[in-house]
């Protein structure tokens, strides 16, 4: 086992890339250290050699690190934030490796900052964890093999995909392992908020990464027989069944006194040509909610109040109860109990787009605001990365759709949503995507109200975790569907 591990991490911070350096120089399974520059430099390390790239996460620079590994096994660090390796941590990680033959392994680690540690757990990799944003920490230990024989079958080259495609295709014929045990520590600089990365994605300065990534992930998906092949199936709504309305807002409701009277009131002001309701399922709220909802619909009989029977019920099951009510219209409009429509026309523009596109899902934009309406970074959400030909692949690999979310109904009653409060929307729209097409709209009709009671910022890292791991999840259903639906 000695001397089986070549180390590859970009050439960042001197400082902070000489302790990582001196900390694992002295470990006997170390055969040489490689620092990743994207420039010269002026000077050099005592353990450890440069070599240029353009950039770290590159077709090239993992062309490089195939070419210079030398061992059995490739450890890459993936950011210049010093590590600090536990006792016996390598010896841990090729022992897994080892007892697996897994094509990596990743762990848990501790952050430090300050002199405070704290527990930074990862999830389990499955077969839909296609996000290229999936953390596996700051470590990933590669049998050097499987590198090098990944590097062989990538026929693109991509300036910052590139490690997401090795990834993608060593799980194609590989495990990615996971030691679900803390087996260094990270000592953290500042960082963006979550907010901010929740909706890089979308930010227009990167695009650019963007369309790697998804390049990347549809190429992945040609090659495991889960692509998606337009054009997606349209619906002629002259020949659908009949229903009392053309449309019905749903709002479910729970402990949202403070804004439900907003959300409502957004709906009553629609101006449309057609005939529309409003469903509010009020999931048994004990806050004043409930009265709120009961005064309004005293002064307004288009709104139907439901407090359902069941206790059990998550977003996606109060969605079902308003979904499969008999005055439910034939299309059914989201609205959360936070937010409001951008203007009094959001209605009649979703609706006016199901039969312009003759669709069975219609995804919106929004902006972000504050709780008095006051917009917020980054502003406009709008999914441009959407792409009629290409978005139902590309949807497995971003973490989420977009807002508000119009669904036809009969195809709605026939997949349901799930009864969970996380990630619902995301499920049923991936699974309408497999067979129908989807439409956007591109300008702003909602507004998404981040407020201390809702922001995602403020989720610690069990919670998105666990909403990380559902979503993966339900892509891991997905993905085996598209395969089952390719083959049959």
């Amino acid at each position: 086992m000695l001397k089986s591990i070549s180390i590859f991490m970009p050439l960042g911070d001197k400082k902070e890339n000489d302790k990582t350096i001196q900390r694992l120089s002295s470990n006997p399974l170390i055969k040489e250290i490689f620092l990743v520059s994207s420039e010269e430099v002026e000077y050099s390390y005592e353990n450890a050699s440069i070599i240029q790239s353009d950039f770290f996460k590159s077709s090239k620079t993992v062309e490089l690190i195939a070419r210079h590994s030398d061992s059995n096994y490739t450890l890459i660090i993936q950011s210049d934030k010093a590590i600090n390796p536990g006792k016996f941590s390598l010896e841990r990680f090729v022992q897994v490796a080892e007892n697996t033959s897994a094509g990596f392994v990743y762990s848990d680690y501790y952050e430090e900052e300050k002199g405070n540690v704290q527990i930074h757990p990862v999830i389990d990799y499955q077969q839909g964890s296609l996000r290229d944003d999936f953390d596996f920490g700051e470590i990933v230990l590669f049998r050097t093999d499987v590198i090098k024989e990944a590097v062989t079958k990538m026929s693109e080259k991509y300036n910052y995909a590139g490690m997401y495609d090795l990834r993608l295709k060593i799980s194609q014929k590989h495990l990615l392992v996971r030691i679900p045990e803390y087996l260094y520590s990270v000592e953290v600089k500042e960082d963006i908020g979550s907010e901010e990365k929740h909706f890089s994605y979308v930010d227009p300065q990167n695009r650019e990464v963007q369309i790697e990534m998804e390049k990347a992930v549809t190429q992945h998906l040609k090659d495991i027989g889960a692509f998606l092949h337009p054009p997606f199936k349209e619906i002629d709504f002259d020949k659908s069944e009949k229903f009392e309305f053309e449309a019905s807002v749903i709002i479910p409701v729970r402990n949202r006194v403070k804004t439900i009277g907003d959300a409502i009131d957004s709906v009553l002001k629609q101006e449309t040509n057609f005939k529309f309701n409003l469903v509010v399922v009020d999931n048994h709220s004990t806050d004043g909610t409930t009265e709120v909802i009961k005064e309004k619909s005293k002064k307004n009989v288009l709104i139907i109040h439901i407090i359902p029977d069941r206790k059990d019920l998550g977003i996606g099951g109060c969605w079902n109860e308003a979904v499969h009510h008999g005055k439910c219209g034939r299309f059914a409009v989201q609205l959360d109990s936070d937010d409001i429509y951008a203007d009094k026309n959001t209605v009649q523009t979703i609706v006016d787009t199901f039969h312009k596109e003759k669709c069975a899902m219609v995804i919106g934009s929004y902006k972000l605001t504050d709780i008095d309406l006051n917009e917020i970074p980054p502003g406009l959400i709008d999914h441009k990365e959407w792409t009629d030909d290409n978005g139902p692949n590309n949807a497995l690999r971003i973490n989420g759709l977009g807002a508000p979310r119009a669904f036809y109904t009969p195809v709605l009653r026939v997949i349901k949503i799930p009864n969970v409060s996380y990630g619902e929307d995301y499920g049923v729209g991936i699974a309408i995507s497999r067979n129908y097409k989807i439409a956007r709209i591109y300008h702003s009709i909602y507004l998404c109200r981040r407020w201390e009671g809702n922001s995602d910022a403020k989720l610690d890292i069990l919670k998105m975790n666990s909403n990380n791991l559902y979503k993966d999840r339900l892509r891991t259903f997905e993905l085996n569907a598209r395969v089952l639906k390719n083959i049959s």
